[in-house]
Parts: C-alpha cells; sequence; structure tokens
C-alpha cells in the first residue's frame, strides 16, 4: 500500500496563477495540475510556463503532484511532457506524469521515452482503455490510474444515473487491473459540486468498490472525499480487536479468532492491517 493517501485528488488549471497559488493551502492529498482539459486551445503555452514556473517556486507540502498533459497525439502534448523534464532537472518537485485517454501500453510507452525522471499515471477513459486495462497496470513506469468518467460517458453515449450502473463495467476492469499489478487508483469526478449529498453517495460507492480515492473538481468537495475514503473510528477499532483477538488465538496453537461474532482468520488479518496503515497515512498527511 502507497504510503501517501490519494482520498481527494483535486483537479488545478496550469493557466490559472491564483487557484495554483491557492491550492498550496487546501487539505487534498494530491494535486492534478492540468494542461489538457481544463485550459483554453490560446493558453495552453502560456499554462505550460506559468505552472513549470509554480512546480519550481510553490509549497505544495506533502500533497501529490501530479501534472496532466496533452496528448502526444497534439500540438502540445510533447513540448509539455518535455518541458515538465526539464523541470525535474531544473529542481521541481513533479511526482508523476499523467496522460490522458492510454489506449495501450504503447501510449505510455511514448511518454516513457521522452521522461525518465518521473513515474506515469494513465487517464482511464475510452472504451479501448477499458478492454487494455490488465495490460496498461501491468506496464512497468505504471504507478497510478485515474478514472475519466466523463470522456468515458461520451464515447458510451451513455445518460447519467445515480448508481452509475453504466460506469460499472469500466470502473471494475480498471479496479481489477490495477489491484492485480498493485497500481493505484482514484473515480472520476462528480460534476454537481453543490450537490453534497450525491457526492458522498457517489465517494461511498468508490469506497466500497475498492478505489484509493476521487478525483475532484471544486474545493468544495474536499471534506467529503477526504472522510469518505478514510478508515473510520469504527473500523480502526475493529481492525485493533481482530489482530489482538488473532495474535492470542495463535499464541493458544489456534488458527482462527472469534470477534463480534465472526471468524477472523489470517486474510483478515492482512486487510485490518492495511486499515491501520492507512489511518497511520492519513494522519500524518493531517
Amino acid at each position: 500500500m502507497s504510503a501517501q493517501p490519494y482520498r481527494s485528488v483535486l483537479y488545478i488549471p496550469g493557466s490559472k496563477e491564483r487557484a495554483l497559488e491557492k491550492a498550496t493551502g487546501l487539505e487534498c492529498d494530491a494535486i492534478i495540475f492540468d494542461l489538457e482539459d481544463a485550459v483554453a486551445i490560446d493558453e495552453k503555452v502560456n499554462a505550460r510556463d506559468i505552472l513549470v514556473s509554480a512546480l519550481k517556486t510553490a509549497d505544495y507540502g506533502n500533497r501529490a503532484r501530479i501534472v496532466r498533459v496533452n496528448g502526444l497525439d497534439t500540438d502540445w502534448g510533447r513540448e509539455d511532457v518535455l518541458s515538465m523534464a526539464r523541470a525535474l532537472r531544473e529542481g521541481a518537485k513533479i511526482d508523476a506524469i499523467l496522460i490522458p485517454k492510454v489506449n495501450t501500453p504503447a501510449d505510455l510507452d511514448a511518454v516513457a521515452d521522452l521522461v525518465a525522471e518521473v513515474p506515469l499515471w494513465a487517464m482511464m477513459e475510452t472504451s479501448l482503455g477499458m478492454l487494455n486495462a490488465q495490460a496498461i497496470a501491468a506496464h512497468p513506469r505504471l504507478q497510478g490510474m485515474v478514472m475519466g468518467t466523463n470522456d468515458l460517458a461520451k464515447e458510451l453515449g451513455s445518460r447519467f444515473r445515480a448508481d452509475r450502473l453504466p460506469m460499472l463495467p469500466g470502473l471494475g476492469l480498471c479496479l481489477l487491473a490495477a489491484k492485480a499489478y498493485g497500481k493505484i487508483i482514484v473515480d472520476g469526478v462528480y460534476n454537481a459540486f453543490k450537490d453534497e449529498e450525491g457526492l458522498r453517495a457517489e465517494c461511498d460507492q468508490g469506497r466500497d468498490m475498492g478505489f484509493d480515492g476521487k478525483t475532484l473538481i471544486h474545493p468544495a468537495q474536499l471534506a467529503v472525499a477526504n472522510a469518505a475514503f478514510a478508515p473510520s473510528e469504527a473500523e480502526i477499532d475493529l481492525a485493533r480487536r481482530q489482530i489482538a483477538a488473532f495474535d492470542e488465538a495463535q499464541a493458544n496453537g489456534q488458527g482462527v479468532a472469534v470477534v463480534d461474532g465472526k471468524i477472523v482468520e489470517n486474510l483478515h488479518i492482512v486487510t485490518a492491517r492495511q486499515i491501520l496503515a492507512k489511518a497511520e497515512a492519513v494522519s500524518a498527511r493531517i
């Protein structure tokens, strides 16, 4: 499990100097500095320069810094990647480069050939990407996956549903792939940033499915995501009691324990230790 929590992953436009400054004080676990969808075409080049300057000078603390570049099939993608590579060599802090619309491992290879200094993340937002999720997750340079549910819905021609039924096949394929290869995976955005109840429901669904966190489009969404993807006090208490009971059972020569009327085996202890590790990581982040 990553020591860095990814409960809340906030998109910040690379062209907005005020937003870049404000982000240094926001309670998010990670920031996606966006040079792609959040930046108008006539601002692309200037946004790149603004972002490089911010990454060299601003103090983002222990928040993970992820830069979403434009695709290499655009006029800006190659120079985005090369600029980030230069910025890294000049002392900028960049934790990962996020590649849009990853369809196959070849899309990762193309960026890996341009920058060797930083892990890669993949936007999973196309039908082909869903079908190739296993191969993408297995890529040696890949560290994390981000669900791009808006673009996926557009490609599918699906309707919005509160239960996200049209998204579930793609979400499930990517989750399975990420978990199989030990990669970080964060859920897609919730567009109605003023709808706290709807956001909470979608965060709870994502957490129940196994996502590590959620991408967000507005600072107002941070508190809900942080709470949803952090272990609850009840979960922490149960994990501690399970570990204690299992240790006692083993000391008495038994292979299982009973806690709250339920069998506790070694597999439950693995989960319990993961919960405590995540709680510790969240505490350290705070």
